[in-house]
C-alpha cells in the first residue's frame, strides 16, 4: 500500500519567518508581467550600473579566458595579483596601506561579505546595530543569523549620521557589531573624517567591531575615503568595498574587505565553507580594472551627473525635494505633504506612468515619506520618464 504524501506537512526553518522575499525580487517580477503585457516599464529602481568596464579590463579577460589552464578552481583567498591590485587601489585613493597577503579578503559581491561576518562574528542572542535607513541585507542577515537588532535612527537633520549621544544612552551590552556605510545608500550622504574618527572611537570604547560598507565612494564623490584611514581603525573595523559600481562590474561579482589579520581569518573561516573562489580569467581582469585613471572615473561621473540632472526634473515634477550634496547613483528625495507615503507616490508613477521608482520604506521606517531614483539608465529612457510623469 502506498504510503500517504507528507509533504503538505514539511516546513521551513524558523529563522525564514523573521525575513521576507527581497523586495525588488517582488517588484521585478510585477514589473516583467506589466512588460509581457505592453506597458514597457522604465526601471528607475535599482542600482545596476549600464555602462561597461574599461576596455582594457574586457580586453584581459577575452585574453585570459583562452588559455587552457585557467578553468580549474581557484584559492578562496583569491590571486595573489588581485590582493595586490586591491591593496595598491587603497593605497592609490584613500591612502591607506593594506597588507596584501592578510589584510585583504576577495569577495563574490560585498553582500556575500554581510553575510560571511555576521556568522563570523554573532551568535544567537548578540545585538547588531543597524541604519534606519539603511541597506535592507543588513537587517535581514542579521536575523538569518540568529542576531537581535537594534536600530540606530538616521535624520536629514543631522545629515543622515549617527546621533551618538543617543548611541551612547543604548544597552549596548550584547552588540557585537555595528552596520555603517558612506557615502550612504540611500540618502547619499556624505562622510567626513570627522565622521569616521567618532565612529571608530565609538567602537573600542564598547568592543563593538564598525562594519563599514563602502561601494559608492568613486561615484559622483570628489573625495573617495576610506574607514581604514583612521588610526588604528584595522584594531575594530572591517570595511567592505566592491567594484560592481566603481567599476560597472555588477555581474561579475568581485569585492573584497579589509581588516587585521584576525578579522580576515575569522571571516576566510565562514567563507572557505560556503563558497569558492572566482573564475580566475575575471579576477585578471578585475586587476586591470583597478587601475583605472583619474580620468575614466571622471568620464563615468561626467554620465552621472547628465542623469542627476534629468533625474531631478522627475523629482521636481513629482514635487519632491532633494539635498544636492548627495553622491552616489542614486537621488533620494522628501516626498511633498500631499503625498500619504512613499510607497503610494511610487504606486501612483508606476501604473500610471510605467516608471518605476524605489520607495524609502523598504529602508526602514525612517524612509517612509521618500523615494529614491537609480541614475543607471540612459539619457534618452531617463528624458522619456521624465515625460511620462509629467503627463500623470
Amino acid at each position: 500500500m502506498q504510503k500517504e504524501n507528507k509533504v503538505s506537512e514539511i516546513k521551513p526553518a524558523n529563522r525564514l519567518s523573521d525575513i521576507s522575499e527581497y523586495y525588488f525580487s517582488k517588484k521585478l517580477k510585477e514589473v516583467a508581467e506589466m512588460n509581457a503585457a505592453g506597458k514597457q516599464v522604465i526601471n528607475l529602481g535599482v542600482g545596476s550600473p549600464d555602462l561597461p568596464p574599461s576596455k582594457e579590463a574586457v580586453d584581459v579577460f577575452c585574453r585570459e579566458i583562452r588559455k587552457d589552464d585557467v578553468h580549474g578552481y581557484q584559492p578562496y583567498t583569491g590571486i595573489p595579483a588581485l590582493r595586490e591590485g586591491f591593496a595598491e587601489w587603497y593605497r592609490t585613493w584613500y591612502g591607506v596601506a593594506l597588507n596584501s597577503q592578510t589584510e585583504i579578503q576577495p569577495l563574490i559581491g560585498s553582500k556575500e561579505g554581510i553575510l560571511h561576518i555576521s556568522l563570523a562574528f554573532l551568535n544567537p542572542g548578540d545585538a547588531v546595530l543597524v541604519p534606519n535607513p539603511g541597506y535592507p541585507a543588513y537587517s535581514s542577515v542579521g536575523k538569518l543569523a540568529g542576531a537581535e537588532l537594534i536600530c540606530y535612527e538616521l535624520n536629514e537633520s543631522n545629515g543622515w549620521q549617527p546621533d551618538f549621544d543617543a548611541l551612547e544612552r543604548m544597552d549596548l551590552s550584547r552588540v557585537k557589531l555595528m552596520w555603517a556605510n558612506y557615502p550612504h545608500m540611500p540618502t547619499g550622504a556624505n562622510a567626513t573624517p570627522e565622521l569616521f574618527e567618532r565612529l571608530v572611537a565609538f567602537g573600542r570604547r564598547h568592543g563593538i567591531v564598525i562594519c563599514h560598507d563602502n561601494p559608492y565612494s568613486f561615484i559622483l564623490n570628489d573625495n573617495p575615503l576610506s574607514i581604514l584611514g583612521v588610526p588604528g581603525a584595522k584594531d575594530v573595523c572591517i570595511e567592505l568595498n566592491s567594484m560592481s559600481k566603481a567599476h560597472n562590474m555588477p555581474g561579475w561579482r568581485m569585492a573584497m574587505l579589509a581588516s587585521n589579520a584576525q578579522f580576515v581569518q575569522w571571516v576566510l573561516k565562514v567563507k572557505s565553507n560556503v563558497d569558492s573562489g572566482q573564475f580566475r580569467p575575471m579576477q585578471s581582469a578585475a586587476v586591470q580594472a583597478l587601475k583605472a585613471s583619474k580620468e575614466w572615473y571622471g568620464e563615468m561621473n561626467r554620465v552621472y551627473r547628465s542623469r542627476r540632472e534629468a533625474a531631478e526634473q522627475i523629482m521636481q515634477t513629482l514635487g519632491c525635494r532633494c539635498d544636492g550634496r548627495q553622491s552616489g547613483m542614486f537621488l533620494w528625495g522628501k516626498i511633498p505633504d500631499t503625498e500619504k507615503c512613499g510607497e503610494s507616490l511610487a504606486d501612483k508613477v508606476l501604473y500610471g506612468a510605467n516608471v518605476f521608482i524605489t520607495p524609502g520604506f523598504i529602508f526602514g521606517s525612517a524612509g517612509e515619506r521618500y523615494v529614491r531614483i537609480s541614475l543607471c539608465c540612459k539619457d534618452g529612457m531617463l528624458a522619456e520618464a521624465l515625460s511620462r510623469v509629467r503627463n500623470l
